[in-house]
């Protein structure tokens, strides 16, 4: 049970409306928290956030693309008079894949401003209240991808590996004050948006996560920050982290392609 004089009386879950976010809430409602839920598609929004509230708890809602330059101002116009003692930022999607040189840089400027410039904007914001009050909870939701760069996605392996740093960071610098930090890594979870992405789930050697069981474990591990590993996904994380580098990446490369039948 998730502790609510610790992560209480209201947990902002940006990226709440769907998938592992989705799960989140239902978690979070049941165990008496209200909720802010954040996301760009209105639908999805406001059917986990009627879900939310058949638990028993108040919910606001915010249909936002949080790339957008005033995403903070527009979080904060229904935050500002709550109290806010948990922060998931789930919103972490790589929304433009493509091989670096050919691409748009554009799109690959939309990966950073989700998963990098919106993500600091929200934990300096909700991070200073907490460290004021002497409590709350900051998780960031990481990936296996930031263990490794890979073709068509380097920028965002690139910014799932700041994650990680920063969330340490983050946490060395938080946890003297009360509160807790944790980057969450997954791996393939079955969400709609891996789905979106055309994720053969069945695929042989796939492991794949459930969004219940990753957002149950990772609610579960809060305190035991700077980094959770969830889906059983620990062994893998330390063999991307190992050397010698280019091995590894060819080595992942090449099982990847044969994986999605690429060669």
């Amino acid at each position: 049970m998730i502790d609510t004089n610790q992560y209480g009386p209201w947990a902002v879950i940006a990226g709440g409306s769907e998938g592992v976010g989705a799960a989140f809430a239902d978690q979070l409602s049941s165990a008496g928290i209200n909720l802010v839920l954040i996301a760009r598609s209105p639908g999805p929004l406001e059917d986990t956030a009627a879900k939310a509230r058949g638990n028993g708890v108040e919910v606001r809602t915010l249909s936002l693309d949080l790339r957008a330059p005033d995403a903070l101002e527009r979080i904060r116009e229904i935050t500002d008079d709550l109290v806010v003692g948990l922060l998931i930022y789930n919103a972490g999607a790589n929304s433009y894949g493509h091989e670096f040189v050919t691409g748009d840089l554009a799109g690959f400027q939309g990966v950073i401003d989700l998963n990098i410039t919106s993500q600091l904007k929200l934990c300096h914001h909700f991070g200073a209240a907490m460290k004021d009050r002497g409590r709350g909870g900051i998780m960031l939701l990481g990936s296996l991808a930031g263990y490794m760069g890979a073709e068509n996605q380097s920028i965002y392996s690139a910014v799932k590996a700041f994650g990680r740093v920063f969330a340490e960071g983050l946490w060395v610098e938080l946890e003297p004050h009360g509160v807790h930090v944790v980057e969450l890594v997954l791996g393939v979870t079955r969400t709609p948006a891996m789905q979106r992405a055309g994720l053969n789930f069945d695929a042989p050697g796939m492991k794949v996560a459930e969004p219940e069981d990753v957002a149950r474990e990772g609610l579960q591990h809060l305190a035991d920050g700077p980094v959770w590993v969830a889906g059983g996904n620990y062994t893998a994380a330390q063999k991307r982290s190992g050397f010698p580098r280019d091995e590894l990446v060819r080595g992942a490369t090449e099982g990847m392609r044969r994986l999605l039948g690429r060669r």
